[in-house]
């Protein structure tokens, strides 16, 4: 018997989107530094987040091929619970402390969907895609050494909205200094009473919390990203003025908090 978490409340708990915490997540990152234009930058933060003028616009895209688990071994159901998933951090400050704020997040499972939106993540669906990396040395798949180059792309509706490569240099010895700003999210969910739609019935401001995160086989090099104009997409407005660095890793950590900033929403 499971419990239910998230819609829908089956009599049994086997229907429902996604299982309740600890959350269980692992999977290969494609990250790519870049700075987009500070205005551009700054027409996302909530009003609850400043602009870090010291970041000059800097913000990072990421690529992830994830696999997820909660406690009752979801891992082995992965047309359920694997996925992939394309979203932006751009810096910022909340009372003068470096954050990073996710505006755009795009997903290819609806699971991961559920979650996302009660962390605070604005997922939406898309289409994901990225270099994997094999055991089995060939053609095929790179290798962890100098030169090896990955790619990574996603779509939305239709239309592509992000591409970006990573040409791999050295790898990191110090997993610490990868370290990354706290990341802030917006829960919101409307109200759609009439009369009250300008209510939100939730409206928060919240801090991310992951618990033993660890990094392996981290390595950088050279990133590129592109963020191509799209018809009735915003994406775009965040590209690049210039790139840095790019990195892959694979990563793995647990949800079972939320940290609650300010909260607006209507009681």
């Amino acid at each position: 018997m499971k419990s239910n978490f998230f819609v829908p409340l089956a009599p049994r708990g086997l229907s429902t989107v996604s299982p309740p915490p600890p959350w269980h997540y692992a999977g290969d990152f494609m990250i790519i530094d870049f700075w987009a234009r500070p205005e551009a930058v700054a027409a996302v933060l909530p009003e609850e987040l400043q602009v870090d003028v010291k970041a000059e616009g800097h913000a990072q895209a990421y690529f992830i091929d994830w696999q997820f688990t909660g406690q009752h071994d979801e891992l082995l159901d992965p047309a359920r619970y694997q996925y992939r998933e394309f979203f932006i951090l751009v810096d910022a400050q909340f009372n003068g402390k470096p954050v990073a704020f996710c505006p755009y997040i795009f997903v290819d499972n609806d699971a991961a969907i559920a979650r996302g939106l009660a962390q605070g993540f604005p997922k939406r669906y898309g289409s994901i895609y990225q270099t994997r990396l094999f055991a089995a040395n060939g053609p095929a798949s790179p290798k962890l050494v100098p030169g090896s180059r990955f790619g990574a792309s996603a779509s939305a509706a239709g239309q592509r909205i992000a591409r970006g490569t990573v040409a791999l240099e050295k790898a990191v010895t110090d997993p610490s200094a990868l370290a990354s700003r706290p990341t802030i999210n917006l829960r919101h969910f409307p109200r759609l009473a009439a009369g009250q739609w300008e209510r939100p019935a939730v409206h928060e401001l919240v801090e991310s919390v992951m618990d033993n995160f660890t990094v392996a086989d981290a390595w950088m090099g050279k990133g590129e990203l592109a963020l191509p104009e799209c018809e009735n997409e915003e994406v775009s407005d965040l590209a690049p003025v210039r790139c840095g660095n790019g990195y892959r890793m694979s990563v793995s950590y647990s949800v079972t908090d939320l940290k609650t900033l300010v909260d607006h929403s209507v009681k």
